[in-house]
């Protein structure tokens, strides 16, 4: 890549997309394709396959995905596994046809078996059962994984699938019912400190783990991926194995510590109470980041550092929607 080449971001108006966007512009990347929702259904393989004869990106970043918390995965499985699934096949049959010569997947940890040994190494995939509650979307985004490696094997393409442990920061979703938990838990203290509640309520035990990277994080180590030299990039394409890579921050935390670190932020004096009616999910779930690390990529951002900047801009954006 150089500042001139024509990059496409599929779902840039995403939490990770717009991430994405931002870190390209920073480093002086200018020509960048992107199409809203309602100027292009990435569902409609057609429209999908005269965009890219249009455009001719180079390098494409597939970061466009119907994403959720437990409860929407739960609630909404086909949704899920039919919109990633069309998604993936379209960008993918459309990127070979016009020949992209760098195509960077963005998965979800969620792939990986249900009780997979820890940290997690990419070399899991594919070694056991998923979890239930969100089995639809992960067997989607393991679609995808498999469709990069198909043509690197079949086509000599070079396309690699990265994936990222849970995301969070400016542009997430904080519906109560359909986030993931670490915006719903900004949320729920921030309207806990302005209502005066004494307590706010946590799903399930507060016990699993979870390990949580920082959006523009998880944009740097994309781009810093994608503009790899040829020599150190091949090996992660090689059609022998599968292109997978992990980016995290190979640390976690219980739900519970979160929701503490999170009050902390916010200024939340009240207490928790545990819904333990509420299903936990996996237990733990910490990826293995040994490889991308290896590459000389770690993550600079602390969670309570993210944590805080990401409240500043929830809580900015629900001062203006107040004035209006």
């Amino acid at each position: 890549m150089n500042k001139k080449t024509k990059i496409y971001i599929a779902g840039h108006r995403g939490l990770a997309g717009s991430a994405i966007e931002r870190e390209l512009q920073r480093q002086g990347y200018a020509n960048i394709a992107t199409r809203t929702h309602a100027e292009l259904d990435l569902e409609d393989a057609v429209a999908t396959q005269s965009f890219f004869e249009q455009e001719r990106p180079e390098v494409v970043f597939l970061a466009a995905a119907k994403v959720g918390g437990i409860h929407a995965n739960n609630t909404y499985p086909v949704d899920f596994l039919m919109s990633n699934l069309l998604i993936e096949a379209n960008i993918c049959r459309a990127a070979h046809a016009t020949k992209v010569k760098r195509l960077i997947f963005l998965g979800s940890s969620c792939i990986y078996p249900r009780d997979c040994p820890q940290p997690i190494k990419e070399a899991y995939l594919l070694t056991g059962p998923l979890e239930a509650t969100n089995r639809a979307y992960a067997l989607a985004k393991i679609a995808g994984v498999e469709m990069c490696w198909s043509y690197n094997r079949q086509y000599g393409t070079k396309w690699l699938a990265a994936m990222p442990t849970n995301l969070y920061g400016p542009g997430d979703n904080y519906d109560l019912n359909n986030s993931h938990v670490l915006p719903a838990l900004i949320r729920k203290m921030h309207e806990a400190k302005l209502s005066d509640a004494a307590e706010v309520v946590l799903w399930g035990s507060g016990k699993p783990k979870r390990e949580f990277l920082y959006v523009d994080d998880l944009a740097n180590a994309l781009v810093f991926l994608a503009t790899l030299d040829d020599e150190r990039y091949d090996t992660l394409v090689e059609p022998s194995q599968c292109p997978l890579i992990n980016v995290g921050t190979g640390t976690d935390l219980s739900i519970r510590e979160l929701a503490e670190t999170i009050a902390s932020v916010v200024d939340y004096k009240g207490k928790f109470v545990q819904d333990t009616s509420k299903p936990d999910g996996t237990m733990r779930k910490m990826l293995d980041v040994s490889k991308i690390q290896g590459l000389g990529w770690k993550a600079a951002t602390g969670l309570k550092e993210g944590i805080a900047l990401t409240y500043k801009i929830f809580s900015n954006q629900n001062i203006q929607q107040t004035q209006l």
